[in-house]
């Protein structure tokens, strides 16, 4: 695989996690209140902001991404952002890999393995 796709694959993955990571941030900060207050609130705080600059971003990229593989390949490919979301999760909100979201993640991974060796 050419550096430049291998490049835009790994900024399509990092921009989607911070994304996803920093809607978790703004969706869970416990001060953050109910129904209309709460969606203030998380309106005025950076990690929403955050999380749609990178959701921007990355857009830009998957185009660029989809530009250069067949869609078939670039969405195997792009699914690895469930992997990295997924172990994020645990490490930075102490969500729970229970044994089927780690056979689920490496089920993935190895999917995302073969069609990146026969890319």
């Amino acid at each position: 695989m050419p550096l430049l796709t291998v490049a835009l694959w790994l900024a399509n993955v990092v921009l989607d996690t911070g994304g996803q990571l920093a809607f978790k941030a703004a969706a869970g900060d416990p001060e953050a209140g109910d129904g209309l207050a709460r969606w203030k609130y998380m309106a005025s705080r950076p990690w929403l902001w955050l999380g749609v600059g990178c959701y921007v971003f990355e857009f830009l990229v998957w185009i660029a991404f989809l530009s250069l593989v067949p869609l078939s390949e670039g969405v195997l490919l792009g699914s690895i952002n469930i992997v990295a979301i997924m172990v994020a999760g645990r490490f930075l909100f102490g969500e729970k890999l229970t044994r089927l979201r780690v056979a689920g993640i490496l089920l993935v991974s190895a999917g995302v393995a073969i069609v990146g060796v026969g890319a």
